[in-house]
Parts: structure tokens; C-alpha cells; sequence
């Protein structure tokens, strides 16, 4: 269960959940198979993200005082539920770590080509650290400020290019060339999974929203903005760099923003591109550090989790380090987390829990009065 007395509002849940599902889903491509419908294949997987979204809002709405490592415990039993939420916090750490790898591989590619990429993602870390050290309020709230200065960040950048005279209409075209099938097996598990499916870490923060029925308005506007958005921006640099290139750039949208001229004053904007990325990976890791945080607080009994913010990050970092020794190795590993990880943590653990909750809710009265007693 929520572990202290920390709070947030449902406008920095919205905030930090548009940050989430940019993430890295902004710095490196997805759904490859899908060439230039990839920003179909994103409004494709999106009703199913929104559908899975209110699979962690109704296991929040029926435990609003616990957290996901609470639910396993008193859904599946405790030696089980530990076991699941064990689990849980080396999965979030790995997948912190790989977004770590990322935002690394993005810094050494694009600017620090001489920095060795330890040095960037100890870096990173720390300030990770001194982020899940100050609490879930600050985190939150610097969250709040941030989303701001993305979507500032986002709309001088489209605006860039637009007035580059970069966009080609024709290279999303045929919308539909080889038919849907292609599109939705782009979407299914690919996109659906990432990023959609990511936002199970979520389910350790909910306790801690203020407002009734505000993790689901938060939740489903956040997921719907964030994935238009990220459609948008997809479809934005296959018009700009064609199906060839953007399938070939390890990071499309700092390739788009590298060909911005305007009256040969302004161009090279990479510095933008990178502020912009860098905070998109940031929070992402950052909420998945906290997740781990909180789940493992949860299970060990510490009553203040950010004490565990120094071995969570030092974990996460070497683990990035140490998960490939190449950015193409490391984007391989990123096949099997998309298509054996994610869906068995983020989509088929927590729809058993909603359906053995029901099962369990409605032939054992027992079970029904301890959720009840949990409601109040």
C-alpha cells in the first residue's frame, strides 16, 4: 500500500503521463514493419491502450489505497503476490535502464562523440537520484513545469519545419498501399506495447491522486493526447525524411530537425531536439525508477521510499551498461522486451488480476468484505 502521505493532482498525472508515452517512443522509431503508416499504426493501437487503461483504473478504483504490488498481494495471496511484485521491480529497473542506454547513445551520437558513455548516463543518474530523493510531490511538480516547456519546445519545432519548406505530403502516401494488415501488425503488439502498454507503472502512483474519478479523466485524456501528439510527430518526419531514411535513422527526429534552413540564419536546431528528447527519456526513467522504488518499499516494509532511491539508480545504471555492448545489440534485446516482456507484464498480469479480482469478488464473500473495507 501507499507508503506516506505524498500527494498529486490529476493535471500533473496528465502531465507526467504525455512525457511518459513520449519517452523514447520520440527518440527512436516504432513499428518499423509499417514504413510510412507508422502514425496509422499509433492511432491503430491506441483504443486498445485506452481499453487496457481502464483495466489499472478499475484495479485502482477497487484498492484505491494500495499500490500494484498491493493488489498482487491481495488478489493472487501473499506468497505469490511477492513473488509478481518482485518481479515487477526488476522489470522496471531494466526497462530504466534501457531508456538510460538510450538517452546515452543519444548524447555520444549526436554531440559528445568523445565522451565516453559512462560518463553521460552517470550523469543522468544522478540527477535521477536527487529527483526520487526529493519525493513524489517534486517529482511530479517538476514534471508539471516541464510539460510546459515541451509543448513549447514541440510547437517551435513544428513550426521550423514548416516554415524550412521540408514537408512533402507525398512521402505518407499510399495511406494504405499494402492494406491494414500491415498497419495493425505494426500495431499489435509492437506499438500497442510500447507505448501504451508502458503506462502500468502508473498503477504504483495512483493511490497517491487527489480527487475522485481523477485517474481515469487524467488517464484516458493524457493516453488520447499523447498518442495523437505522438502520431502527429511520426507522421511529421516521414514527411520530412521520406519512408527510406526514417527507417534507417537510429533517432528520425534529430535527422528531421538537422535539415531545418530557414534563410540560411537558422538551421542546425540539434540543440533543440536534444533539450526535447532528453526530457521526454528523463521522467520516463525517472517514473520507472520510481516505480521500483515503490514496489520494493512496499514488499520490504520501508516506510520512506525514496531511502531506497541511492541502490535502485545505481542498479539501473549499471544494468544499462552492462545489458549490450552496441546500440544495434541493444535495439535487438528491444524485439524480445517488446514481444515477450512487455506483454506479459504490462497486459497479461494485469488483466488476470482484474479477472481473478472479479472471480474472487463474486464467489467469495470473504474476499468481498475485505474490498469493501478497503473502499471506505
Amino acid at each position: 500500500m501507499r507508503t506516506d502521505s505524498q500527494s498529486i493532482s490529476g493535471l500533473q498525472l496528465f502531465s507526467m503521463m504525455v512525457l511518459y508515452v513520449f519517452g523514447t517512443a520520440l527518440v527512436i522509431p516504432v513499428g518499423f514493419q509499417s514504413g510510412q503508416e507508422v502514425w496509422l499504426s499509433i492511432l491503430s493501437a491506441l483504443p486498445a491502450g485506452l481499453l487496457l487503461y481502464l483495466v489499472f483504473d478499475g484495479l485502482h478504483r477497487q484498492y484505491p489505497q494500495q499500490i500494484l504490488s498491493g493488489y498482487c498481494r491481495h488478489i493472487f495471496g501473499a506468497p505469490l503476490g511477492h513473488a509478481l511484485s518482485l518481479l515487477y521491480a526488476v522489470y522496471f529497473m531494466y526497462v530504466s535502464a534501457r531508456n538510460l542506454r538510450e538517452a546515452g547513445d543519444l548524447l555520444v551520437t549526436s554531440s559528445y562523440d568523445v565522451t565516453p558513455n559512462f560518463v553521460m548516463q552517470t550523469a543522468m543518474i544522478v540527477a535521477v537520484i536527487y529527483v526520487l530523493r526529493k519525493g513524489l510531490e517534486v517529482f511530479y511538480r517538476l514534471g508539471q513545469i516541464y510539460f510546459f516547456i515541451f509543448i513549447l519546445i514541440g510547437a517551435v519545432a513544428n513550426l521550423l519545419i514548416l516554415f524550412s519548406g521540408l514537408i512533402d505530403l507525398k512521402n505518407l502516401e499510399p495511406l494504405t498501399g499494402e492494406g491494414w494488415r500491415k498497419i495493425l501488425s505494426s500495431a499489435y503488439p509492437s506499438i500497442f506495447m510500447f507505448p501504451f502498454g508502458e503506462v502500468v507503472c502508473f498503477m504504483t502512483v495512483f493511490a497517491h491522486v487527489n480527487g475522485r474519478g481523477a485517474v481515469r479523466r487524467s488517464g484516458i485524456l493524457a493516453m488520447f493526447v499523447g498518442g495523437l501528439l505522438l502520431s502527429m510527430t511520426h507522421a511529421l518526419e516521414i514527411s520530412v525524411l521520406g519512408e527510406n531514411i526514417y527507417s534507417r535513422s537510429t533517432f528520425p527526429l534529430l535527422t528531421t530537425l538537422r535539415l531545418v534552413n530557414i534563410m540560411d540564419f537558422i538551421q542546425r536546431m540539434d540543440a533543440l531536439v536534444l533539450l526535447a528528447m532528453i526530457i521526454g527519456v528523463f521522467f520516463k526513467m525517472t517514473m520507472y525508477g520510481y516505480a521500483a522504488m515503490a514496489i520494493a518499499a512496499d514488499v520490504f516494509k520501508v516506510r520512506e521510499p525514496h531511502r531506497l532511491a541511492y541502490p535502485v539508480s545505481i542498479v539501473i545504471l549499471f544494468a544499462s551498461i552492462f545489458s549490450a555492448w552496441s546500440f544495434p545489440e541493444h535495439n535487438e534485446e528491444g524485439l524480445t522486451d517488446v514481444h515477450l516482456l512487455k506483454p506479459f507484464f504490462d497486459l497479461t498480469i494485469p488483466v488476470l488480476l482484474f479477472v481473478v479480482h472479479l472471480l474472487r469478488r463474486k464467489w467469495s464473500k470473504t474476499y468481498a468484505a475485505r474490498v469493501q473495507a478497503d473502499q471506505r
